[in-house]
């Protein structure tokens, strides 16, 4: 007999709680969400084998079939779908200023300056004609590109 037969007829639970981990590993690396489900039937299929029902390979490869089939369905019935939340991006530190009030630290000249928004500098040009100077205080209104604001006065 092959050697993983032989291994398979003495501990057939930690063959399938290895499978359910190369499935589990391979679901990780992947990030699908369609290997979730057969690891999980994997590893209830090995757990079956410790209650010494008997059903030999071909009856745990049918149950883990079985198992993968109806936990999928149930999965993607009745558990909602990952869905992107509406919104900036939470790591996007400037696009969540958008809104807050600041201080420009110097006058503003044809339209550009800086301003402090949260504790932090920031190039900024303004929205409209007004020149805010320095001390008055700025909304950011927006993002441009990279790390410049878009303020208005107060």
């Amino acid at each position: 007999m092959h050697g993983l037969m032989v291994f398979y007829l003495g501990h057939p639970m930690w063959v399938w709680l290895a499978v359910g981990a190369l499935l589990l590993a391979a679901e990780v690396a992947t990030g699908s969400g369609y290997l979730l489900w057969p690891a999980a039937s994997a590893v209830v299929v090995g757990l079956f084998t410790l209650t010494g029902l008997d059903l030999g390979l071909p009856g745990e490869l049918a149950l883990f079939a079985v198992l993968t089939l109806v936990s999928t369905f149930l999965a993607r019935r009745y558990l909602p779908p990952k869905r992107l939340q509406p919104g900036p991006d939470i790591n996007d530190r400037a696009a969540s200023l958008i809104g807050r009030e600041g201080q420009a630290t110097n006058d503003f000249s044809l339209g550009h300056g800086r301003v402090l928004v949260d504790g932090a500098e920031w190039i900024a040009e303004v929205d409209g004609d007004a020149q805010p100077a320095a001390g008055q205080t700025v909304q950011v209104v927006g993002v441009l590109g990279g790390a410049r604001l878009k303020v208005r006065p107060a």
